[in-house]
């Protein structure tokens, strides 16, 4: 009786073994995919890699969006006053 232990034990074990190793694989891959796609993303707009830029990319992209969204409401004022606050914060990125 205490082999069947013993083996169900070890069998446990080993599963538990590959799916973390599992897991181990696929979030170091995901990361370098993240870090490959915002050096490629860096790279083509010309502005230097690091978290600063993607957050005030990021911003601009939101301000654009916001933009966006006042000319589909139809509000004139609040498109003009996005859309000029948007390219700006992307203007400081791209030059």
């Amino acid at each position: 009786m205490q082999e069947f232990f013993t083996w169900l034990g070890e069998t446990l074990g080993e599963i538990i073994r590959f799916v973390v190793d599992l897991l181990v694989i696929f979030f170091r891959d995901l990361g370098a995919s993240a870090r490959g796609f915002f050096d490629g993303l860096a790279s083509a707009l010309g502005i230097p890699p690091t978290l600063i830029s993607l957050a005030v990319l990021l911003l601009g992209l939101w301000l654009l969006y916001l933009a966006l969204r006042a000319l589909l409401r139809r509000r004139l004022v609040a498109t003009l006053i996005w859309a000029l606050l948007g390219v700006t914060v992307l203007s400081w990125l791209i030059y």
